[in-house]
């Protein structure tokens, strides 16, 4: 049986502890599944294409190295759903500390309700890069400060890049 798992998330950017969650996941799986969910009332900085090309160009390497087979998808509607359409069986969510913990413990219990096929799994971050996260890493971005130490260098350039040319 293929241990295929299904994570979803904006990624907008790639951060450092996506990767380090995406590293540990394919030490695992013989399957993962990245997800970016676009939703309308929301406004991220980075086009779902830009994301998808982000992820493929940092995370490819990662999970050949792991001998994963990736693969990276966008969706729109409900996680559980999405998840299904790719043939996962398993919900990879990362988590930073006790408030992700507490958060994530009840969108697992409502995928649990609406797709009792589909098994939540939860990595816990390295320690190194459990303070990052993707909101924190626009603002210091948008303020011209160096985010290198959070995210990949393709994803530091980027950022750069995107708040020079005004977004």
């Amino acid at each position: 049986m293929t241990r295929a798992a299904f994570y979803a998330g904006s990624f907008d950017p790639v951060t450092n502890g996506h990767v380090d969650v995406i590293r540990n996941a394919c030490r695992l799986l013989d399957r993962l599944v990245i997800a970016i969910g676009t939703h309308p009332g929301k406004a991220p900085l980075f086009s779902p294409d830009e994301r998808v090309a982000m992820l493929k160009g940092v995370c490819e390497p990662v999970a050949s190295e792991e001998k994963c087979t990736l693969e990276i998808v966008t969706f729109g509607d409900l996680t559980v759903e999405a998840a299904r359409r790719v043939g996962a069986t398993l919900l990879l969510r990362g988590l930073r500390d006790g408030t992700d913990l507490d958060y994530e413990m009840q969108i697992a219990g409502m995928n649990a309700q609406m797709a009792p096929d589909l098994q939540t799994v939860f990595l816990p971050a390295s320690p190194a890069v459990r303070p990052i996260t993707a909101t924190l890493v626009r603002q210091v971005a948008s303020m011209g400060g160096d985010v290198s130490a959070f995210v990949p260098k393709l994803e530091a350039d980027k950022l750069t890049a995107k708040f020079k040319a005004g977004r």
